[in-house]
């Protein structure tokens, strides 16, 4: 079906009305590559709409020496002209800054796979005859191309009113103190402001402590995060295909992200051990002077249900392993020898929780943005915005019933 005359609402979901992207390049090669393909044209962007999630992506507590190396100056080569995007595939390239001091030498050899990283496992895999070959793709670095794919399809969801933040809620053995009922954007602005991206500013000292204690420990630290969609129109996804549920997208998308351990919406594991009268949202109708919006009376649902969208602020939590990478070294095999020995330190984070929320922002948003493009339609932002203004909402007005007996009708 072509995208500019499918019907709002279609249910037919085709590769030509997905949102799609691929990353390339190494840890320690010349550079990443990022081509993103099916946004639609005339979306306005700017080097400052990349350049600004590529500096939060850098900046936080607990980073290694190489965000010290790495400044993600990066070029626009496709799909952008004149300020606006065409509706062709975007191509953004950002160099390694750090190429130049691998690129003439030769490479020593690693043959001693570190517990909690991909290098045995990728080893076994593809048969590498030199571990390095998936640890330089499996490395976090390539999560700077992410980001830069994200801040495009944010700066798309900003065309409709959607916000897409994150904040820090713990990180080794101490946890904020966020309420449930805060004001999102006020949590955002607090987040940036603290160099662990925690808007509790109590905890925020707490965690620099943390983190500072396992530097001088030469070990790692883990912890959560939350990431929070303000605005997302009700009716993204669907429950007829386990596939179009956006509760799997949604959870894919951030497990994809390297260290994550556990993905869950709102508080789900705490509410696994209530009873449903406790935890389900009550629907209420809010009465004006001219409609009857429905709304939940709580949002322990964390804005989805049936794997769509309610209208609710859509809540993920996100919990993120130690860092892999110990200064003190873990139990290993040499895979050249065979004999047992000790891990060999590589430059590395002591947390990166503060950066992953950052990039699980990104994921977020091309979830969100590839939901909205499939409710929608069309190959430009000219066309989508009348049909988004359209969109069915959950109000009593806009749901008429039959309210009379039918029968399935099937033979």
């Amino acid at each position: 079906m072509d995208r500019s005359i499918s019907p709002i609402g279609n249910n037919e979901k085709s590769s030509d009305s997905m949102l799609k992207f691929l990353t390339a390049g190494e840890s320690h090669g010349p550079e990443l590559t990022v081509i993103l393909e099916g946004l639609p044209a005339g979306i306005p962007l700017t080097r400052a709409d990349i350049g600004g999630d590529l500096a939060r992506r850098r900046r936080s507590e607990g980073s290694g020496g190489r965000m010290s190396i790495e400044d993600d100056q990066f070029r626009i080569t496709g799909g952008v002209m004149a300020g606006l995007t065409t509706g062709g595939p975007m191509c953004v390239v950002i160099p390694n800054n750090d190429f130049q001091a691998w690129s003439k030498r030769d490479i020593p050899p690693m043959t001693i796979p570190r517990p909690g990283h991909a290098d045995l496992a990728a080893a076994v895999k593809y048969g590498y005859r030199d571990l390095r070959l998936g640890l330089e793709r499996a490395s976090a670095r390539e999560t700077a191309a992410r980001v830069a794919m994200g801040a495009i399809c944010r700066k798309f969801l900003a065309q409709f009113g959607v916000v897409i933040g994150s904040y820090v809620i713990a990180i080794g053995s101490v946890a904020a103190d966020v309420p449930d009922s805060a004001d999102y954007e006020d949590l955002f602005r607090r987040a940036e402001a603290s160099r662990v991206r925690c808007p509790d500013e109590q905890a925020s000292a707490a965690m620099i402590q943390e983190i500072g204690l396992a530097r001088e420990a030469g070990d790692t630290l883990g912890g959560m995060f939350q990431c929070v969609g303000l605005n997302v129109p009700a009716g993204l996804g669907s429950h007829v295909h386990w596939e179009r549920r956006l509760t799997a997208q949604l959870m894919a998308a951030i497990a994809s992200i390297p260290a994550i351990k556990g993905v869950e919406f709102g508080s789900a594991f705490q509410d696994a051990a209530a009873t449903g009268a406790k935890v389900h949202d009550e629907i209420i109708a809010e009465r004006t002077d001219s409609e009857i919006a429905l709304r939940r009376s709580s949002n322990r649902a964390a804005g989805i249900e049936g794997g769509m969208t309610n209208g609710e602020p859509l809540v993920i939590r996100a919990a993120m392993k130690p860092i892999s990478t110990t200064l003190q070294g873990l139990g290993s095999v040499d895979l050249a020898t065979g004999q047992k020995v000790k891990t060999v330190y590589e430059r590395s984070d002591i947390c990166a929780v503060p950066r992953a929320a950052v990039v699980a922002e990104a994921m977020v948003a091309f979830v969100i943005a590839d939901a909205l493009m499939e409710k929608l339609g069309g190959d430009s932002l000219e066309e989508m915005m009348p049909r988004f203004r359209s969109l069915r909402k959950a109000k009593l007005d806009e749901l008429p019933m039959n309210n009379a007996p039918w029968s399935f009708g099937y033979e």
